[in-house]
């Protein structure tokens, strides 16, 4: 709700426990819709997502999911929710992949204005100048997106001053999910390290264009070998379930407003971890 991920730093002595039983945190006070008569939840890492910081190796961050004292899930969780789904796609036979584009804002540090006074362009969308006028930070989280192996393949000023967007390749649901939440942690480090702050906020100014995230969807076979979007024979190269697909994408656009934060944990296996959500 207010575009903060929640986290604990755990040392390396402390991660096989933190793995095992999970890290304890008070659901009302991190804002999930509980009072503080409700019990701790659960952070239970999941140790098939690990994300290394380029910029701090010897810290990594991991992804958990909630779930309550007694071992069950806490349902508003958004990447359970997705497992869900996930695997309702693979039991009948389809494995979903994602990609997403996400904007964001270079900020002052006090986050009242864009960093950059000379991004006055009416129309700033890939502005070579204002673009290159923030090499520095635009490379630095690039180049962390490379060295983490997500495939980084451009970088443009986006179409409001001070707006900038970073473009990878898409993965497995579930993989971008946490690529994406991970995403916008190192965007605003990386930003801070520069003397910068970075947000993902909607609608940072009124008189800019808000920041958006087009989300990229397509399903597989079980095998991830064919694209069961793709016909070249049907019309606009779309296969008859694409085109259910999105009959049901708007037929549930309501309900799929209905998110709530990503949960997640950050552990490492050298020195200090956190644990975030």
């Amino acid at each position: 709700m207010f575009g903060v991920q929640r986290a604990k730093l755990v040392p390396a002595q402390a991660i096989d426990t933190m793995a095992a039983n999970g890290a304890g945190f008070a659901g009302f006070a991190a804002w999930l819709d509980m009072t503080p008569a409700d019990p701790d939840i659960l952070a239970i890492p999941d140790p098939n997502s690990l994300f290394q910081l380029p910029w701090q190796p010897e810290v990594a961050w991991m992804p958990a999911d909630l779930y309550t004292m007694d071992g069950r899930p806490v349902g508003q969780t958004p990447r359970l929710v997705l497992k869900r789904v996930l695997q309702q796609a693979q039991d009948m036979g389809y494995s979903v992949r994602t990609g997403v584009e996400c904007e964001y804002f270079l900020l002052s540090p006090d986050g009242t204005q864009i960093s950059d006074p000379r991004d006055r362009a009416t129309k700033p969308c890939y502005d070579q100048q204002a673009l290159m006028r923030r090499f520095e930070v635009i490379s630095s989280i690039c180049d962390a997106m490379l060295t983490l192996g997500w495939g980084a393949y451009q970088n443009d000023h986006e179409d409001a001053n001070g707006q900038f967007e970073i473009n990878w390749m898409y993965a497995d649901a579930l993989v971008t999910a946490d690529r994406h939440a991970f995403f916008k942690y190192m965007v605003k480090a990386i930003a801070e390290n520069h003397g910068l702050r970075a947000t993902f906020m909607p609608k940072p100014f009124p008189h800019l264009t808000g920041n958006g995230c087009h989300t990229h969807i397509s399903v597989w076979d079980s095998a991830k070998s064919a694209n069961l979007f793709h016909d070249p024979q049907g019309e606009l190269g779309l296969s008859t379930l694409a085109y259910q697909f999105i009959g049901g994408v708007l037929h549930s656009a309501q309900a799929l407003c209905a998110f709530t934060k990503e949960m997640g944990l950050l552990p490492r296996p050298s020195r200090t971890a956190f644990l975030d959500f």
